[in-house]
C-alpha cells in the first residue's frame, strides 16, 4: 500500500510475511501471465539474492524487499532498472530527506556506503526488477535510512508507496529524457573506477558516460571501452 493506504491506479501490491525470493515468485507469476504493475513485497526473504547470486539478507520487517513487474515494449529492459533506481532515490529524499547517489549498474549509495541494491531479470516478455532498500537495518560497511535520517522514522511500505507514482511519471518520459535523468543521478560518471568482469581482467580507468543502450563507457590507457556488465568499484569518493 502507499503512504496513504491505497495504491496508484495500475498497481497491484501483494505483501507476504515470508518467502524465498520475491524475484523468483514474481518471475513465476509473469510466466503465468501476471500483469505489468504487479508488485510482491516480503517482510522477510530466506533466499534473497543480489547480483552474481550474492546473498541479500535482513531481519524480518526491517527493510524494503520488493519486486516489480514490467512488460516493456521498447526492447530496452535496462530502462526498467533506471526507472526503479531513480524512483527509489526520489522516494528516499521525500520520506527521509536523504538523497542517494546511483552507482552503475545497480546500487544506491550514501557517502559511498550502500543503501540499496537492484536486481533485474527477464522472462517471457516481462522484466522483474527486485529492490532491497536498507530502511531500519544495514550490514557492516553499508548504511540505512534510520542511520542517515533517524528522525524520519521511515516504514518500508511508506517508501514503496512513495516510489510507485514516481515510477508512473518516469515511465512517461521519452528515452532521451530518462537517460538524462539517469546520468545526472549517476555518481559513477567522472569517477576513477575498477570494473570486475566475469572471466576477464579487471578494467581500470575513468567512467566517462553511460550510452543510451545502458553500457558504461570507461576511458582507459588503451582507449574507451563500453562495458555491458560488471561490478564497479569507485576508486575515489563520490
Amino acid at each position: 500500500m502507499s503512504a496513504r493506504g491505497t495504491n496508484p491506479p495500475g498497481w497491484a501490491v501483494i505483501r507476504l510475511a515470508e518467502t524465498g525470493s520475491t524475484n523468483d515468485d514474481l518471475l513465476s507469476l509473469a510466466r503465468d501471465g501476471a500483469a505489468a504493475g504487479t508488485v510482491l513485497v516480503a517482510d522477510h526473504q530466506t533466499a534473497g539474492r543480489g547480483r552474481l547470486d550474492r546473498r541479500w539478507e535482513a531481519p524480518p520487517g526491517a527493510n524494503l524487499l520488493a519486486s516489480l513487474l514490467f512488460r516493456p515494449v521498447d526492447g530496452a529492459p535496462y530502462r526498467c532498472t533506471w526507472i526503479v533506481a531513480l524512483a527509489a532515490r526520489e522516494a528516499c529524499r521525500e520520506v527521509a530527506g536523504t538523497e542517494p547517489d546511483l552507482k552503475w549498474p545497480n546500487d544506491l549509495l550514501v557517502g559511498g556506503r550502500k543503501l540499496a541494491g537492484i536486481l533485474a531479470e527477464s522472462s517471457h516478455g516481462a522484466v522483474v526488477v527486485g529492490i532491497g532498500v536498507n530502511v531500519g537495518w544495514a550490514p557492516d560497511g553499508a548504511t540505512c535510512l534510520d542511520a542517515e535520517s533517524p528522525a524520519a522514522q521511515v516504514r518500508p511500505m511508506d517508501l514503496l508507496g512513495t516510489m510507485l507514482p514516481v515510477i508512473d511519471r518516469l515511465m512517461a518520459c521519452d528515452p532521451a529524457e530518462l537517460a538524462r535523468k539517469y546520468r545526472a543521478a549517476l555518481a559513477t560518471i567522472g569517477m576513477d573506477v575498477r570494473v570486475e568482469r566475469a572471466g576477464g581482467e579487471p578494467l581500470v580507468g575513468r567512467a566517462v558516460d553511460v550510452r543510451d543502450d545502458g553500457l558504461l563507457v570507461v576511458a582507459t590507457e588503451r582507449g574507451e571501452v563500453a562495458v555491458a556488465a560488471g561490478d564497479v568499484v569507485h576508486l575515489r569518493p563520490a
